[in-house]
């Protein structure tokens, strides 16, 4: 299989959005820690349970989410992680913040895609200090089982 260089992020602007499905709370060490690392666990809740079936009020958007929010500072401190599916009401779900998103794209075999495109993210961050993350609502945006794309705020 030929590797392909991952492409540039890019900037895209989004309206306010809601995710409703299952929500845990994690930091990234604890994530790094099997024994301690809810996000998978998370994961495979949301598609053992069908949780993407039984969610109400569901809009039209047929992808799947992965919603980071409510963080308590940066990439260090905790935050809540849902995993779900776009919905109308507002009502118990987490709310994606309107304005601009660095988008980084990945494709290939999960977990492992998913992990080297949140590499990428740090990566770029690190070496791109003068964009600012906002840490307010971040997500990642599934259209099948082996592409995503993740939505970092900016400001």
């Amino acid at each position: 299989m030929q590797k392909t260089h991952p492409m540039e992020p890019f900037r895209q602007h989004h309206g306010a959005f809601h995710v409703a499905g299952l929500t845990g709370r994690t930091t990234n060490r604890a994530e790094d820690d099997p024994a301690t690392a809810r996000i998978g666990a998370l994961w495979n809740r949301f598609f053992g349970e069908e949780t993407y079936r039984s969610t109400p009020d569901r809009t039209g958007d047929a992808r799947i989410f992965g919603v980071y929010s409510s963080y308590e500072s940066d990439a260090h401190g905790a935050f809540d992680v849902t995993v779900g599916v776009a919905v109308a009401d507002a009502t118990g779900s987490v709310a994606i913040e309107p304005g601009d998103y660095l988008v980084f794209e990945g494709q290939g075999e999960m977990p492992q895609m998913v992990i080297a495109t949140w590499e990428r993210i740090w990566q770029y961050f690190e070496a791109h200090p003068e964009i600012t993350r906002r840490y307010r609502s971040d997500f990642e945006a599934y259209e099948g089982p082996d592409k995503v794309a993740i939505h970092i705020g900016v400001s």
